[in-house]
């Protein structure tokens, strides 16, 4: 059996297949054993290797199946305005205000950015890199860190396509409100005491 088209097509319609053979051999599995038991022959087993013949590719006869590794798409940054104005703070600052200490908490703050500074409903992921890139941080997986995000904090949810995000009120408040955090406003008053 072949199967051919985009990559996303073909992880999607091969998770299906997977299903369906999965089934079809347990299926056969079963038949064959309430054969086996109703004629109390070998018979059944031969059946199976039969149905795995007639419905293997020849590669897959030679080697066993094997299912191909995702590969994460290279997403490029985009370019986005990150620069201060009259009447906006440069990303820069934002940012060092706002001191996240992990993936999570500067996806947030790249979000909260770019949707109010900015005035976009919605942040692609191309943004985000884009953000890393300004603050010269280390990019991560921004698909793995967005998708954790949505599942874990509930800071971003998913945007209108697979490739953007949008960030929640519990994000919005988060940033506005908590960041920095407990820890480093209380450091940042013992070295600084006014």
């Amino acid at each position: 059996m072949e199967l051919e088209g985009k990559e996303s097509f073909v992880d999607k319609h091969l998770d299906r297949f997977e299903e369906i053979f999965k089934a079809a051999v347990k299926e056969a599995i079963a038949s064959g054993i309430r054969g086996k038991i109703a004629l109390k022959t070998q018979a059944a087993p031969s059946a199976l290797s039969e149905v795995q013949e007639v419905s293997a590719t020849p590669e897959q006869k030679q080697a066993p199946a094997k299912h191909a590794p995702r590969v994460a798409p290279a997403l490029p940054p985009i370019p986005v305005d990150l620069k201060s104005a009259k009447d906006k703070p440069g990303l820069r600052e934002f940012y060092a205000e706002k001191k996240p200490a992990n993936h999570y908490e500067k996806a947030a703050v790249f979000a909260y950015y770019v949707t109010k500074f900015n005035k976009q409903q919605e942040v692609k992921y191309g943004e985000i890199l884009s953000c890393y890139e300004e603050v010269n941080e280390k990019k991560p997986s921004v698909t793995d860190i967005v998708k954790n995000s949505i599942r874990y904090k509930g800071w971003l949810e998913q945007g209108s396509d697979k490739f953007s995000t949008r960030l929640t009120i519990s994000g919005e408040n988060f940033v506005k409100f908590d960041l920095p955090g407990k820890e480093q406003d209380y450091a940042r008053h013992q070295s600084n005491p006014t």
